[in-house]
């Protein structure tokens, strides 16, 4: 369920896998995206499970409605019943207050400056780091007090740099926003590596304490892959603070 933890000096990191929920195909089984079309009461206890796995309460777990952009929310606690607002990244000072982000391919990013008290999480896909999704939730920490050299910053699974196939015009654009982007396929086709410009954008700011997952989820089984299946759920990044 929980494929990968981490914790330091007060902030926690985590990552699930595909398993252990109660989705049927083509979602099975731990799907936490709500608008992928599976059931809604499969999709709230499968983020009941997860939460209770990490010892979190499910109603203090904030999620976004990701649309690929840049837009940052600061948040002191969960939604209002209004609904969930469309945005990339959130942040918080709020200590136990959780921060999730959803992907399927797409490179989450979760922050954290635990002597400031602030932790963010972020959705980097492609469009997303390109128009600066990462810079975004970065400089809104900075703006609550936290310092770039104290910042943990650690990326999940995602697609990597050598199945990220794209055409050659893509690759190009990509990397004329992020020169670190650029790639090549296994079979040496134009690919697209987004962890990769993730961390250079983190490593502009003078954030250098970065762990990076090695898992890449088009190769992997145990991980939702949007370019390898299209119909199927999502997976979750979360981050707290003591």
């Amino acid at each position: 369920m929980i494929g990968q933890q981490h914790s330091t000096s007060g902030a926690h990191f985590a990552f699930t896998d595909r398993w252990g929920g109660v989705s049927a195909a083509p979602y099975d089984q731990l799907n936490l995206g709500g608008a992928v079309g599976d059931d809604p009461g499969a999709v709230r206890a499968n983020r009941e499970l997860a939460a209770k796995e990490l010892d979190l309460d499910p109603a203090r777990v904030v999620w976004m409605n990701q649309v690929h952009g840049r837009d940052v929310a600061v948040v002191e606690g969960p939604w209002e019943s209004d609904g969930t607002p469309e945005v990339d990244a959130v942040v918080t000072t709020g200590r136990g207050l959780a921060l999730a982000v959803l992907t399927a391919d797409c490179t989450p990013v979760l922050l954290a400056d635990p002597v400031a008290g602030v932790a963010a999480a972020a959705h980097a896909g492609r469009p997303g780091l390109v128009a600066g999704v990462v810079p975004a939730a970065v400089e809104a920490m900075l703006s609550l007090g936290a310092e770039a050299s104290r910042i943990t910053a650690v990326t999940g699974p995602a697609i990597c740099g050598r199945c990220y196939e794209v055409p050659e015009e893509m690759r190009a654009d990509v990397a004329r926003a992020v020169p670190e982007t650029w790639s090549t396929t296994s079979w040496g086709t134009p690919a697209v590596d987004v962890t990769a410009g993730v961390l250079a954008q983190l490593a502009r700011f003078g954030v250098e304490m970065c762990s990076t997952s090695p898992i890449c989820t088009l190769e992997s089984p145990d991980f939702f892959s949007y370019r390898r299946d299209r119909k199927t759920g999502r997976l979750a990044g979360y981050v707290w603070l003591d």
